[in-house]
């Protein structure tokens, strides 16, 4: 306990071991934007990392590990910056879901290297799982964001968390297709369609039919 605490310059142990993990996610980061999948191994990282190899395996198991981390934490910033800006917009649905929408857009064009990390995770089994687990972590947090916002009026959980999850992995799709250039169009426009695209998710209640998720599921 004491080696844990002890401080050096001022710096803890914990301390050094989360900017040894912040400068190993940045070096895989960058590698992969530089060369794609193959540019990133233990011996690259470490050496753009400037870090022996030792403390790679301080916070990472293998190379796998460390790109699920790295999309991991990517997420959860990129989720941090979305919560933030729908908490700090008006108590109005419109407005709430055009805040989110505006602030993921911006969390990806900020740096580039999350574009196209976005972009190249469909290259390989590891960025593919990656994506998935990013796409589940997205769809639950809106998911419970729409049931927080509608309160009684929200659709049936399930079908409020299938909806995310179709919204969320469409989204990303079609970010990614922009990114790409696939799509001529400018950032703000982007958001707007997302933004009309998130507002029907949570209109669409009414036109399910009679049976209710519950029923559904049954069938």
């Amino acid at each position: 306990m004491a080696a844990a605490t002890r401080t050096y310059g001022g710096v803890t142990a914990v301390e050094r071991r989360a900017v040894r993990r912040a400068a190993l996610l940045e070096a895989a980061l960058d590698l992969f934007c530089e060369g794609g999948w193959s540019q990133v191994s233990k011996r690259a990282v470490c050496a753009r990392a400037r870090l022996n190899d030792r403390y790679f395996y301080e916070h990472f198991t293998d190379r796998d590990a460390l790109i699920e981390a790295m999309a991991e934490e990517l997420t959860a910033h990129g989720l941090e910056a979305v919560v933030t800006a729908t908490m700090h917009a008006p108590p109005d649905l419109r407005v709430r879901v055009k805040a989110a929408a505006d602030a993921a857009l911006d969390y990806v064009i900020a740096d580039p290297r999350r574009g196209q990390l976005l972009v190249g995770s469909y290259t390989v089994d590891v960025l593919q799982r990656a994506r998935q687990a990013s796409i589940r972590t997205i769809a639950a947090a809106l998911a419970a964001m729409t049931r927080d916002v509608l309160g009684e009026s929200a659709p049936a959980e399930l079908d409020t968390e299938m909806a995310a999850f179709t919204l969320v992995s469409g989204t990303m799709e079609l970010v990614a297709a922009w990114v790409r250039g696939e799509f001529d169009t400018g950032r703000a426009h982007l958001a707007e369609l997302i933004a009309a695209m998130l507002l029907s998710g949570t209109n669409f209640a009414n036109t399910l039919g009679s049976s209710s998720a519950t029923d559904a599921s049954s069938q």
